[in-house]
C-alpha cells in the first residue's frame, strides 16, 4: 500500500501528522535530501515537501520527474508561499497542452 509523507521543518508539517501522514522533520537541504530518497525508496507515492526545502532539492527531485511516482509537490511553510507550487502547476500544465493556458504567458 502506498503512503503519503511531508518533508519540511517542524512546525511547518506536525500538523499532517494529526491526519495520518508520515512526517520527516527537517532542519536542512542534507537532512531533507536523504528524506526524500527514504520516502521515495519505500513506497511513498506522494511526497509533500515544503518550498522552503523545495526549492534546494531542485537536482534530487529532477531525478524522478519522469517517473510516475513519487509525485512530488510543494507546499507552503509556516513562512508563507514562494510561489514555487504554481509555477509547478504553470509548467505541468504548459508541458501537458503544449501551451501556457492559465496565467497566458505571463
Amino acid at each position: 500500500m502506498y503512503k503519503i509523507g511531508v518533508i519540511g521543518d517542524r512546525e511547518s508539517i506536525l500538523g499532517f501528522k494529526a491526519v495520518g501522514l508520515t512526517v520527516f522533520p527537517c532542519d536542512n537541504r542534507d537532512e531533507a535530501a536523504n528524506a526524500l530518497t527514504e520516502a521515495a525508496q519505500n513506497d511513498y507515492a506522494i511526497i509533500y515537501v515544503t518550498e522552503q526545502l523545495y526549492k534546494d532539492l531542485t537536482l534530487e527531485i529532477s531525478q524522478y520527474a519522469d517517473s510516475r511516482l513519487p509525485a512530488i509537490i510543494p507546499v507552503p511553510s509556516k513562512d508563507g508561499s514562494l510561489g514555487i507550487g504554481m509555477e509547478s502547476v504553470r509548467k505541468s500544465v504548459e508541458r501537458a497542452v503544449g501551451a501556457d493556458i492559465l496565467f497566458g504567458g505571463e
